[in-house]
């Protein structure tokens, strides 16, 4: 996969900036209890604008980004677990927001894993003849499926969009991905189910859309599989950490983080973090950290760097690139 290439990136936030303190007029929390625990000061929340809304936002940024024309795009994959409905696809609603009618269009949903799984699923896609340029959303709007009375999870998420365009080149690119799931463990992060509700039902089920999170579970599961995963990619490629310039992580939590720089032994200051600003904007983490990355000059060509995420399914995963 070493022809297959980055060649720009955007990001889109929730409208508005809500703080700790905010949200401690909402329920029983302080500053000093959420940034203490998870590193979080602040986080953008969506007051109007829809997961296609600031999905379409952050791909035009990311195609102006890349140099290309929105017509050269031949797919268009969105990463949500939050999508605007069932259907049209969220990426069918982006498509048509930017008139990108040549590109074929559909969702995944791999929760903060997303945008992981959606780069491994664009890279299978472009050949070079009949896929030549893809767009990779990551896009959530989660507040809407928070449960606002419980501090133990509302402290944590956020609103956003991170994209990326990739593109089908002779230069080194998209080096490996690894990716898992594991669905035994499913229940440790879930949105619980939808009813069955027809006329022919023996037995009513309940639907119950709110967020729901074995928060020590998902801890315990994160600290071990982002060291595991990071160590896999390199591994399967004989490329050591000494190489690796960054780790850019799922933006979970500072502490999560810490753990696995100290099982990697590396300094905190290789893992870029963001989520004091932003919180767990989940599959959108990952690309609007690359996106000010990529903004504040971070990155050079021939830089290499690891993305590493986690999230409900369970699902992980690890992609080895060179910039």
């Amino acid at each position: 996969m070493g022809n297959i290439k980055i060649t720009g990136t955007g990001r889109c936030l929730g409208e508005k900036v809500v703080s700790n303190d905010d949200i401690a007029t909402i329920v029983e929390t302080s500053d000093e209890w959420i940034s203490s625990r998870t590193g979080i000061k602040e986080r953008c929340i969506s007051v109007d604008k829809n997961t296609s809304d600031l999905a379409a936002e952050a791909a035009t940024k990311a195609i102006k980004n890349s140099g290309i024309d929105v017509l050269d795009l031949d797919l268009i994959i969105v990463a949500t677990t939050t999508p605007d409905s069932f259907t049209p696809s969220t990426a069918c609603l982006v498509q048509a927001k930017l008139g990108a009618k040549n590109a074929v269009a559909f969702d995944i949903s791999a929760a903060c894993s997303g945008f992981i799984y959606a780069l491994n699923c664009a890279s299978k896609f472009l050949d070079g003849i009949k896929f030549k340029k893809a767009l990779v959303v990551g896009s959530e709007v989660l507040s809407r499926i928070l449960d606002w009375e419980d501090r133990s999870t509302c402290v944590l998420f956020g609103d956003g969009a991170g994209a990326a365009v990739l593109e089908y080149t002779e230069e080194n690119g998209i080096m490996d991905i690894y990716i898992g799931s594991d669905g035994s463990k499913g229940k440790c992060l879930s949105t619980g189910e939808f009813g069955i509700d027809n006329p022919f039902s023996v037995k009513e089920r309940c639907s119950e859309s709110k967020l729901d999170m074995a928060g020590k579970d998902v801890f315990k599961f994160a600290v071990n599989i982002i060291p595991y995963s990071v160590n896999k990619v390199l591994e399967d490629n004989s490329i050591s950490l000494d190489e690796i310039k960054y780790i850019v992580p799922h933006q979970a939590n500072y502490r999560i983080v810490e753990s696995a720089s100290k099982r990697l032994k590396l300094p905190m200051e290789r893992f870029y973090i963001n989520l004091d600003k932003y919180g767990n904007t989940s599959a959108a983490s990952i690309p609007i950290a690359l996106d000010e990355m990529n903004e504040k000059g971070m990155l050079n060509k021939g830089d290499k760097i690891v993305l590493v995420g986690f999230g409900g399914g369970l699902t992980w995963g690890a992609i080895l690139l060179q910039w």
